[in-house]
């Protein structure tokens, strides 16, 4: 077991060195961390050996796996479904434009102009059509978008182009047999189920020290993701829908939010980010730079041709509009996701990977620094709460009588 204690210290490490970039760069963790999975890559490979990091490891994969299960149900369950029932209209336009003009237009760009194959074209269509709810959340919430109708609408479209991507991974890559039928069938039942389920047995058995809500919702997560790797689809896609059939229940639990974040982001994502990290090859990206800029470049630009116009639509401003754009043109979870779900069934090689990986964590940065440096909608930012005036002084008796 030593070899286990070590290797986990040694990620854990990783996991510290890039929360603390993360701070000082003022990124997001899951950023930070692929990153530093990729430069500890490369210098365990130039200095002692590529299998020092251990990424193959079973256990390893375990904690990475459940860790992108349990985020894409967390990123799901943020949906709130009041604001998506009264802006349901905008919020489904922006999010199927965002996810279908960048889906299509990238496929075609790495077919007919990088010249990959069909498969890994369709893969690199569905990598590049997302949009990273985590970094759209981290600048709502820092400029206090969040509560704002506009705020709710940007968020509320994130993800409905995050369930297109999730849609169109599933289709196109799972082989359609029984299985299938089995998964499906079973799925929707479950997701007719759960809401009604959920907050009953939380109201009966919640709020004890066993922690059985938490224990509850990993039994729905893992038990369909058997289900659907049994199907020969992927486990995050059961746990996106389940999210957002339970946003109305688990989502307003605030108090279980935060503790299924403490176990999500304190053990389980830097394990899985790390890890999508160090399949990047630096080397092959540095050698061949022009599919990742080609694909970085391509899917801003179809995010451009799909959204803005579309805002245009429902009246958005110039400047409202552009911002909206831009933000939606950021990827990085979904992104990687299934990026690594191309290299790990072998419809990608590791070059095709390192390029989409590189213009998924290239979009989560450029398009957010530009858009708050240039389209910030100042005339939407919430109006700051008033200061709380001083409490006039107390007569010396009345407060001698206090003391």
């Amino acid at each position: 077991m030593t070899s286990v204690w070590a290797l986990a210290a040694l990620w854990l490490g990783l996991a510290v060195i890039a929360g603390l970039f993360s701070i000082w760069l003022r990124v997001s963790t899951a950023l930070s961390e692929i990153m530093v999975g990729a430069t500890a890559q490369l210098i365990f490979s130039a200095f002692i050996g590529s299998a020092v990091l251990g990424a193959d490891e079973g256990w390893v994969k375990f904690l990475a796996g459940i860790g992108a299960i349990v985020l894409t149900f967390l990123a799901g369950a943020e949906l709130d479904p009041i604001v998506f029932r009264l802006k349901w209209k905008e919020a489904a336009a922006v999010g199927l434009a965002s996810f279908l003009f960048p889906f299509l237009g990238c496929a075609a760009g790495a077919h007919y102009v990088l010249g990959w194959e069909v498969m890994p074209s369709w893969l690199a269509g569905v990598a590049m059509s997302t949009t990273s709810v985590a970094v759209v959340y981290a600048v709502m919430l820092e400029f206090g978008f969040n509560v704002t109708n506009y705020g709710k609408t940007v968020l509320a479209a994130c993800f409905v182009t995050d369930l297109g991507t999730v849609v169109a991974l599933g289709l196109i890559f799972a082989p359609f047999t029984i299985k299938t039928v089995v998964f499906v069938a079973a799925g929707i039942a479950a997701f007719a189920l759960l809401p009604w389920l959920t907050p009953r047995f939380f109201r009966r058995y919640g709020s004890r020290p066993s922690e059985l809500e938490t224990k509850y919702l990993l039994l729905c997560l893992l038990g369909l993701g058997a289900l659907a790797t049994w199907a020969d689809s992927e486990a995050v896609l059961p746990a996106y829908i389940i999210g957002m059939v339970l946003a109305g229940t688990v989502g307003k639990d605030h108090a279980l939010i935060r503790r299924l974040r403490t176990l999500t982001f304190g053990l389980l994502t830097p394990f899985y980010f790390i890890r999508a990290g160090s399949f990047v090859s630096v080397p092959e990206l540095v050698a061949a730079p022009a599919a990742f800029i080609f694909m970085l470049v391509l899917k801003v630009f179809s995010k451009i041709v799909g959204v803005y116009p579309v805002t245009k639509v429902y009246k958005a401003p110039n400047k409202e509009a552009m911002y909206t754009t831009l933000l939606m043109s950021t990827g990085l979870t979904f992104g990687t996701i299934s990026a690594l779900f191309g290299l790990s069934r072998g419809i990608i090689d590791q070059g095709q990977y390192s390029a989409l990986v590189a213009a998924v964590i290239a979009s989560a940065v450029i398009p957010t620094v530009i858009a708050n440096a240039f389209y910030l909608p100042r005339h939407l930012l919430p109006a700051p709460r008033p200061e709380r005036e001083p409490e006039p002084a107390q007569p010396r008796g009345v407060s001698e009588k206090a003391e």
